[in-house]
């Protein structure tokens, strides 16, 4: 007999006596899977724990307008809703500030996983960009986001009574206008009603006509400002008719329901001046709505002093004070 024969049937033996011990697959969920009892000398063991740190999906398409696909990074508290994970986390919609350009949802991932972590889910929405819609539409897709999270509360582990909205620079905006028109159907592209249980706005524009009556680093007024871009490129202070829906005042009253506002915005900040957080703590005072406003004193626009602790502690408990 010869080599290849010989050859051949110690591999067929072989195959064969490991055939015996293949186990097939077996579709088990996570409680049901066996550890595995395999060990080696001087291994050593570490006890998972699972409620640490956060996780992230990414460049999920929650709808598409305007030919554009519109996404969301979704941020969980420790892993994805699954069979071994039945609980329900509160929601925030956090709107990502891009002076209303094209968005970068990674920027604050790192930052807002820490929020992630308290117990929340994180969902940062991009928006049509004001070179593709100008305003409203920011204001729309963020509420068709809101809505897609709702319509998909088991999949991704919502709590549906518990929905808040987190913005900040243009994002801080956003978030405003969204409580201020919240079910107003020109500010809306659906029909379902949204209930919002709070709204959070760092350092955000709130009459664009008067950024530019303080100081500031960038020009507020002209067709090619993010200002003026944001209402059909042209000057702001020639088009006031179309500056007037923008301003978050001008949707606020007695008889209009808003849910509770946090603001906070820093009194260096050489983008945003800081008297337009001033002009909506003021007007949301005066129409006797719940409202809490904090000076970062010495902050600029944005940056390391909006993610020290003791702010994300008040982020968090302005949060679950509301959604009791």
């Amino acid at each position: 007999m010869n080599k290849l024969i010989i050859g051949a049937l110690l591999m067929t033996i072989f195959f064969n006596s490991l055939s015996d011990n293949i186990i097939p697959p077996k579709n088990l969920d996570y409680v049901s899977f066996p550890k595995s009892e395999k060990k080696s000398k001087g291994m050593k063991v570490i006890k998972a724990k699972e409620d640490i740190k956060s996780i992230s999906l990414e460049n999920v398409v929650y709808t598409i307008k305007d030919n554009t696909p519109l996404h969301l990074n979704i941020l969980y508290p420790s892993f994805e809703p699954s069979e071994k994970n039945k609980e329900k986390y509160p929601l925030i919609i956090y709107i990502q500030g891009s002076a209303w350009r094209k968005q970068n949802l990674g920027m604050g991932v790192g930052q807002l996983s820490r929020m992630a972590e308290k117990g929340y889910i994180i969902a940062i929405v991009e928006y049509r960009s004001s070179d593709i819609a100008i305003f409203p539409a920011q204001i729309k897709d963020t509420k068709t986001a809101i809505r897609y999270m709702l319509k998909n509360s088991e999949k991704y582990g919502v709590d549906k009574d518990k929905v808040v909205v987190w913005g900040d620079s243009s994002g801080g905006h956003t978030a405003a206008m969204v409580g201020a028109t919240l079910n107003e159907k020109e500010y809306n592209d659906e029909d379902s009603q949204l209930d919002i249980k709070a709204i959070i706005d760092f350092y955000g524009p709130t009459d664009i006509s008067k950024m530019n009556f303080e100081p500031s680093i960038q020009d507020h007024i002209s067709p090619s400002s993010p200002e003026g871009e944001l209402i059909g490129k042209v000057n702001v202070l020639e088009n006031l008719e179309k500056v007037y829906p923008t301003v978050v005042m001008n949707h606020i009253s007695k008889e209009k329901y808003l849910p509770p506002f946090l603001i906070i915005h820093g009194n260096k900040d050489r983008l945003v001046p800081f008297g337009q957080s001033v002009l909506l703590y003021d007007k949301l005072k005066e129409e006797n709505k719940i409202v809490e406003f904090y000076q970062l004193d010495g902050a600029d626009h944005g940056g390391a002093p909006f993610w020290q602790e003791d702010i994300l502690d008040i982020v968090d408990k302005f949060i679950k004070e509301n959604l009791k």
